[in-house]
């Protein structure tokens, strides 16, 4: 279950006269190829990473996409380098968009029409209000980062007999998503990141989303998580885990591209390859798992 799927994929295209193609293990993705090679179907719903797994899919690559008319991201931001890769191959932008349950999931989405992909989720859907707030819980400016803050019939009543946990996330009628965005001067958001995975680098905000997007440009990368483990000169430092493409990948060449790409303090101090990343049900690559074990190991050490 995942609220995404269930209304934009399944509630939706039902409510059109539609129907809905069940795909009962979407991590197998021979599987899932040859189940999508049977039908003309015309839109598909994702997130990054099972976009990009089937990018890297051969069968898929083979596909007729003639008949795709809608392909939409959300769960999780989609990176550049996937969207580029997309649109490419199937002749097709990634329609993104950003919601969250306790919002029955819509917040914001691009326009219909859009012809290019900005790594922007669009402007906040009719009758719901967003801002943007620091941890004092004022509004930021345009173009500075804050947490997204949401208003609108959709937004929830509360949890289910939990009024504590209730009280921490709606606050004057306001739903606080615990994202950090950015609004442009003509509305449009931008995630940045989940406020809990950001990486404090000597008093600088470093936030994962965006080193993943640089070292995905990186061609012998498949997969990558990045995220901070503690460090004694600087507090936070960057650690990713990386899935190899190019078995030849090594870790000094990854750190040496970073280099040309980022800020000195974003540039990831350490590299471990992995062959697979822990993943949620869904598919979205689960940091917080990473995180406590590369902090853990730090922990055994001391």
């Amino acid at each position: 279950y995942h609220i995404f799927a269930l209304t934009m994929n399944c509630l939706l295209f039902i409510e059109l006269g539609g129907q809905n193609l069940l795909i009962t293990n979407p991590r197998d993705i021979p599987g899932l190829v040859k189940e999508l090679a049977k039908y003309p179907f015309t839109a598909m719903t994702g997130v990054n990473t099972l976009f990009n797994a089937l990018l890297n899919n051969k069968e898929f690559q083979q596909l007729d996409f003639s008949s795709l008319h809608l392909s939409a991201g959300g769960g999780m931001p989609v990176q550049n380098v996937v969207a580029e890769r997309w649109v490419k191959l199937t002749g097709q932008y990634l329609l993104e968009g950003y919601g969250l349950t306790e919002c029955a999931p819509l917040v914001s989405v691009n326009p219909h029409d859009i012809d290019y992909h900005s790594g922007s989720i669009g402007l906040p859907v009719p009758s719901t209000e967003a801002k943007l707030v620091d941890d004092d819980d004022n509004e930021v400016a345009p173009g500075e980062a804050g947490e997204l803050c949401v208003k609108g019939p959709q937004v929830m009543l509360g949890y289910w007999q939990r009024p504590d946990a209730t009280d921490e996330i709606i606050k004057d009628g306001w739903l606080h998503t615990g994202d950090i965005a950015v609004m442009d001067e003509d509305g449009f958001l931008r995630i940045v990141d989940r406020k809990k995975d950001m990486i404090l680098v000597s008093g600088f905000n470093v936030y994962p989303n965006e080193i993943e997007d640089v070292v995905m440009q990186h061609s012998g990368v498949q997969e990558v998580a990045a995220v901070g483990v503690p460090s004694g000169s600087s507090g936070e430092a960057v650690k990713l885990f990386v899935v190899k493409k190019d078995p030849a990948l090594t870790d000094d060449a990854l750190i040496t591209f970073c280099r040309r790409h980022l800020t000195g303090y974003k540039v990831p101090k350490q590299v471990e390859f992995r062959e697979e990343l822990p993943k949620s049900n869904v598919g979205k690559i689960l940091r917080r798992e990473l995180r406590d074990e590369a902090r853990g190991k730090v922990d055994n050490k001391a």
